[in-house]
């Protein structure tokens, strides 16, 4: 028995995962795009351990991964603003009993 090798450009793959990962089940998404289902589970696999995801309104290919460590990153660097807000905003109503 012979096998059927396929070869699929990388944009379709990404775009593939992205439907499959939007749709209710990866083995509807497959018949809808008319691959085996078993490839499209071998990609949404690998996409999901490699953490990279086509970012379907800008066409850009990103690490999943990196962008939660920077939301992470960010969230930290906001509650220490907002705290060091609230001890300014507590010194100004302090000072501003004092002089008034």
């Amino acid at each position: 028995m012979s096998r059927n090798n396929r070869t699929y450009p990388s944009e379709f793959k990404q775009e593939a995962i992205s439907y499959a990962l939007g749709s209710p089940s990866i083995s509807q998404a497959s018949e809808d795009l008319g691959i085996p289902e078993a490839t499209l589970y071998h990609w949404v696999k690998k996409a999901k351990e490699s953490g990279d995801q086509l970012v379907p309104e800008s066409g850009e290919t990103v690490n999943v991964g990196e962008l939660v460590k920077e939301n992470l990153k960010l969230k930290q660097q906001l509650a220490k603003l907002e705290q060091e807000k609230a001890i300014l905003k507590k010194a100004a109503t302090y000072f501003a009993k004092e002089l008034g």
